[in-house]
């Protein structure tokens, strides 16, 4: 496994806690790992390391390293463990290379992460990535089938966890989770794309509301 370093810049949604891969940094590592909400502005090319890493948020790599003709790619790459708001991280990682990506700094990135235990999902680098695209439609669509009268949240988030298998429903996992995270995620993916399966839904819309007073989601 690669050497590798971090600069933490505070606040990190990835790596909220301890963790193997925050104990396993050293001094002057091969891979440069840039943590935390000021990730993107603390970036600096490097063209001496194998790999540079940089947590991302909801939005696009390129927002960092800047693109031109879909001919960006250098060494550094993007990354952020899944999770949905405020709940834990989960181990899967989606690493975000571009279209002319380093082939030697994504197969170090990834045997960095892996060698700490995490799953890596490689992805292009798009608003979202994989999960978020997939996954955030279908919680607006619970909320809005509960606005509906479809059925009780009780009884959907049931149904979706006896006939598919899940260990929590969509309506019980965005509540526990904080819904107002849910708004902030689906109004910059709407923002980017412009698609009605991401505007926020009228239930995440007042959890944003009443968290911005104060008043709990």
């Amino acid at each position: 496994m690669p050497s590798y370093s971090i600069v933490d810049t505070g606040n990190s949604r990835s790596f909220p806690v301890d963790h193997p891969f925050l104990a396993g940094a050293e001094d002057g590592g091969a891979v440069l790992v840039y943590l935390g909400i000021g990730a993107g502005d603390a970036w600096r090319a490097d063209g001496s390391k194998t790999a540079i890493l940089v947590e991302l948020g909801t939005g696009c790599l390129g927002a960092v390293t800047g693109e031109s003709r879909g001919e960006e790619g250098s060494n550094t790459l993007g990354f952020a463990r899944f999770r949905v708001g405020d709940g834990a991280p989960s181990d899967l990682v989606e690493l975000v290379r571009q279209p002319h990506s380093d082939a030697a700094a994504i197969a170090a990135a990834t045997l960095m992460l892996e060698g700490a235990g995490l799953e890596v999902s490689l992805c292009t680098d798009a608003a979202g990535r994989i999960l978020d695209r997939l996954l955030r439609p279908y919680f607006n669509e619970a909320l809005a089938k509960l606005d509906e009268g479809l059925a009780t949240a009780d009884d959907m988030d049931l149904t979706l966890k006896l006939g598919l298998g899940y260990p929590e429903g969509p309506i019980e996992l965005l509540e526990r989770t904080g819904l107002h995270h849910h708004h902030d995620v689906t109004k910059a993916l709407f923002e980017t794309y412009g698609t009605r399966h991401y505007a926020p839904a009228r239930r995440a819309v007042v959890a944003k509301q009443r968290a911005a007073r104060g008043s709990g989601t």
